[in-house]
């Protein structure tokens, strides 16, 4: 942590954003071909790039908010330029449409991470999460008092924490915190959590907002011991954090021999009265464990001085023990007589009157009951913080621990990001499934924090979040591209008990298989399974069936039939060797497709158009599948469930073929909030 393993200053990030719908020039921003901008690209020079397809539609919002943001990270070493993409670009930035809306983030020319662009949904939630990806290093998520109690152990007698919490990740309150980790993260570890109940735990009273303490860890000897918390009273604004922290590094207590009207501290400087504790030779040890005690309670607040009485050239009235100095210029110095402790507080907090330190572009944020995430995902997190989740379920693994454990057990492995939206959603639907296989699994589920272990998850080959793999002996890793859910993860898992595809050695066994009884089980996670046929010197063919097989394992079953009588499955279902027969479970058809000459991916596409629905409900989840057909939907709006008659009217016009070029689907606009918002702008 002191020796950061990460200097902005020293090198160089390039954050690229893609970009499909805007198509405007804006003055701050300089033009580049694609060519010309990465000639440009050195390391020690930051760049932020934002490529465009010239005939894209505007998006005039994002882009005034990526404007808004060209000044503060150019203050942070981070240029920012327009790359006009020309429509025949075929490279990875310009070329594919998947690719167009994310965002990348270069250390030099060399990738470092990539973001969806909804969650960089205004110009401060650009500027914190740009800082929280560099500041990978400086800055700790965390999501349990455990965790920071082991943070704050760990680094009892070397350093102190700057300890935040802030209501959700992209907010105001957040780029402020990142800001100062900026400048400070290789003084001091910052640890940064959006979980209410930990804030909850340390004894925090009103927690509506965000806050900022100052742990003071690096003078605890005493392991036993906890570290003093002084909390920043002022809002959470990057110029406030700044004073406050500059008011942690000062003295805590000061003793001076000198006209109070005279001295100069930092407090003065940063608008903070100075309270001078009277005292004289013969109390002088008494004195300073009083004046000790009231510079604790005044810290953030005031300076405190010990006034040594009889080293001074000027006079002090006999009976005055306390001087009091407000920091605007020219204020009378005031002898006081307080001969309670309380007073003194009480004198400082109802005189202390500074006007906050806000930024510029925090003058519109919304209060704290309002909504504070455009990104759904990140908002949904937000308002689930205070929920517990039961993590002991799943095993934690480190950077010692992640190898020893694949090898010794069959593994599910999560690897997220504490400080994504999408990763701490996903965890929750982790955790789901981990308590609904609680007792009846042989498969370890596991969880890395890559925020933590950023080389481990880089040696698996995780290069965004959230990712699962699954670890089998002697097997390689296999990834899950299913849909971030229990349910899809859950058929996922217990698709993957057998190794796809089956070697079927009968006619009998095939005919099990195909009825579904030879794998009942995992009927209700299959609605269909795919046995393909083969004559025995079909090298080929089933060669490339089998790597199809093992792609598509966790996401249906697969089988393979091969024997010298394989004729008569073939003259049953009226299958052209080689064949796939298709067994729709609900349906309780046996469906056979030819695909003689037809190579891995052929045949994965045509199992994976299968699985599709002919007429289905068009669900958040599964809307990205039916979108890759890059057909136009033809939806029908229902205010509850299909009414059967429309159902039979639309597979009547897919059976007679009318329907080809488009996708029939059905919506339930009382299923989602958005359903009578989709339908009013739509009809």
């Amino acid at each position: 942590m002191m020796s950061s393993s990460f200097n902005i200053y020293r090198v160089g990030i390039s954050f690229v954003m893609m970009c499909i719908f805007y198509k405007s020039a804006v003055d701050s921003l300089s033009e580049l071909s694609p060519q010309k901008y990465f000639s440009t690209l050195q390391p020690g020079k930051a760049s932020l790039a934002y490529f465009c397809q010239a005939d894209s539609p505007r998006t005039s919002i994002f882009l005034e908010e990526l404007n808004e943001a060209v000044k503060p990270l150019q203050d942070f070493g981070i240029s920012v330029a327009k790359v006009n993409c020309v429509k025949e670009e075929t490279s990875r930035y310009c070329g594919k449409e998947k690719d167009l809306m994310k965002v990348y983030l270069f250390r030099g020319n060399i990738l470092l991470r990539e973001f969806p662009t909804d969650t960089l949904f205004d110009v401060n939630a650009i500027i914190a999460h740009v800082l929280f990806a560099l500041l990978f290093n400086e800055v700790k998520y965390i999501t349990t008092l455990e965790y920071l109690q082991n943070i704050e152990n760990s680094l009892k007698g070397k350093a102190n924490i700057a300890f935040s919490y802030v209501r959700a990740i992209g907010t105001p309150e957040h780029r402020a915190v990142m800001e100062a980790a900026f400048v400070y993260g290789t003084t001091y570890q910052f640890v940064l959590t959006t979980e209410i109940a930990l804030l909850e735990s340390i004894g925090t009273e009103a927690i509506e907002n965000a806050h900022f303490y100052f742990f003071h860890c690096k003078q605890v000897l005493d392991l036993t011991q906890q570290c003093r918390r002084t909390l920043m009273e002022q809002p959470l604004a990057t110029l406030n954090i700044h004073r406050f922290i500059k008011t942690m590094e000062a003295p805590l207590l000061t003793e001076v021999a000198e006209d109070p009207q005279q001295v100069s501290t930092v407090h003065l400087q940063l608008g903070l009265p100075l309270v001078f504790i009277v005292s004289q030779q013969a109390t002088h040890e008494a004195d300073r464990r009083t004046a000790e005690w009231v510079a604790w309670r005044l810290l953030g607040k005031a300076g405190v001085l010990l006034l040594l009485r009889d080293s001074l050239e000027v006079d002090i009235p006999q009976h005055a023990n306390v001087v009091f100095r407000r920091a605007e210029e020219g204020a009378p110095v005031e002898f006081l007589v307080l001969h309670d402790t309380e007073l003194i507080i009480s004198r400082v907090e109802g005189n202390t009157h500074i006007e906050e330190m806000q930024e510029d572009e925090d003058e519109d944020v919304q209060s704290p009951d309002m909504d504070i995430q455009d990104d759904e995902v990140a908002e949904t997190v937000y308002r689930h913080r205070k929920t517990q989740l039961p993590l002991e379920l799943t095993v934690e693994l480190t950077e010692e621990t992640f190898n020893a454990t694949v090898v010794a057990s069959d593994s599910i492995v999560l690897f997220y990001a504490g400080w994504q939206a999408v990763s701490m959603a996903f965890l929750q639907s982790y955790i789901d499934l981990a308590i609904k296989l609680k007792g009846t699994s042989t498969m370890l589920l596991t969880r890395v924090n890559c925020a933590d272990w950023s080389d481990l998850c880089t040696k698996q080959n995780v290069t965004e979040f959230p990712v699962v793999k699954m670890y089998k002996e002697g097997k390689h890793p296999v990834s899950y591209a299913g849909m971030l859910g229990t349910e899809d993860l859950l058929k996922f898992i217990l698709l993957n008990r057998i190794s796809c595809p089956v070697n079927i050695t009968s006619v009998q066994e095939a005919e099990e298989y195909l009825s579904g009884e030879l794998y009942k089980d995992l009927i209700p996670y299959s609605s269909m399974s795919v046995l393909g046929l083969f004559s025995p010197n079909m090298t080929t063919a089933k060669e490339d069936f089998t790597k199809a097989g093992n792609y598509l394992r966790g996401c249906v079953i697969t089988g393979i039939y091969s024997e010298e009588d394989v004729l008569i499955l073939s003259n049953k279902y009226g299958a052209t060797l080689p064949a796939l027969l298709l067994a729709r479970h609900k349906e309780g058809k046996v469906e056979s497709v030819p695909f003689a000459n037809s190579r891995v991916q052929d045949i994965v596409q045509i199992v994976t158009n299968a699985l599709l629905e002919t007429f289905p409900e068009i669900t958040v989840e599964n809307l990205p599948v039916y979108l890759r057909l890059q057909k136009p939907l033809l939806i029908l709006f229902s205010d509850g469930s299909i009414n059967p008659q429309y159902t039979k009217a639309i597979l009547t016009l897919v059976k007679e073929k009318h329907l080809d070029s488009l996708t029939p689907c059905w919506l339930n606009l009382n299923f989602t909030c958005s359903g009578m918002e989709t339908s009013s702008s739509c009809l």
